[in-house]
């Protein structure tokens, strides 16, 4: 699991003791001003601390995805708006053979405490450049609860860690919210099999979220037109639920991920659907 963090001691504190036991728990701290870092030690002491290089939700993601030794890797958010008990439903999806298992709010199971009427709008707008850009079906482009196997990683191309910042304190392309997009958009171009799950955003338990509505929306609008002149569209499957198989992991990283489905006890995840 990769655990992008900054300034989020508070939520840590209740977010960490509801994590199943996995092979790791990655924290990647954004040179938090508060005790993210002592927190997290504190509460989970196996927990691996990593200090992002550079700026950003992406920047941290990255760094996080270089460092991961699973072979499965789990986005998740610090804030608490993720529900650790849904876990095993990607996991599901990946054992039944997507690549990709991408959450979405928007599905049937799914759904959101936390977005707000123009949040929705501008997913909504989104979504549908993406879908009509790239042959994709995504209903919900800008949720960053997803998790994939490890051989996905070098399909994405993200900046690597080692990477500079830049001189004058921007960002680097793909070090901000709009990593979610492009994630999407390269595994759908490079062909691989998302399946999306139905996933419920809890709202944050403290703080606000650092999310710019209008800029952080016109960065994704960018990073899909980018995207689009980057790969080549893709002619998707007829839509269909993805199979659930008795899949045997082929190493003993990939056990952890039938553990972690047998402690936290889901079911199949049925209402699954193939996007991409």
């Amino acid at each position: 699991m990769v655990v992008p963090a900054r300034n989020e001691a508070r939520n840590l504190e209740a977010v960490l003791p509801t994590l199943p036991a996995v092979h790791e728990v990655i924290l990647v701290d954004g040179n938090s001003v508060d005790d993210t870092v002592a927190t997290a030690r504190r509460v989970m002491p196996d927990i691996v601390v990593l200090t992002e290089t550079r700026r950003g939700k992406g920047a941290a993601l990255a760094r996080g995805f270089e460092a991961a030794t699973g072979d499965v890797v789990v986005m998740f958010d610090a804030d608490g708006s993720a529900d650790a008990a849904e876990i095993p439903r990607f996991v599901e999806a990946l054992l039944a053979g997507a690549d990709v298992a991408k959450g979405s709010r928007f599905v049937p199971g799914g759904g959101s405490d936390d977005i707000t009427g123009v949040r929705r709008l501008g997913n909504w707008f989104l979504n549908t450049v993406t879908n009509v850009l790239l042959g994709t079906r995504y209903t919900d482009l800008c949720y960053g609860y997803n998790a994939f196997w490890a051989h996905v990683v070098p399909v994405l191309d993200l900046v690597p860690s080692s990477a500079p910042a830049p001189a004058d304190g921007r960002m680097l392309w793909g070090d901000g919210f709009e990593i979610e997009t492009i994630i999407n958009c390269r595994v759908a171009t490079a062909g691989l099999r998302v399946a999306e799950v139905p996933s419920v955003e809890l709202p944050r338990i403290h703080g606000e979220s650092n999310l710019d509505a209008v800029s952080d929306g016109l960065r994704v609008l960018r990073t899909i037109l980018a995207e689009r002149g980057r790969g080549r569209a893709v002619r998707l499957p007829a839509l269909a639920p993805a199979p659930v198989v008795a899949a045997v992991p082929t190493s003993a990283h990939a056990a952890v991920a039938v553990a972690v489905v047998d402690a936290v006890g889901a079911t199949a995840p049925s209402s699954a659907r193939i996007v991409a």
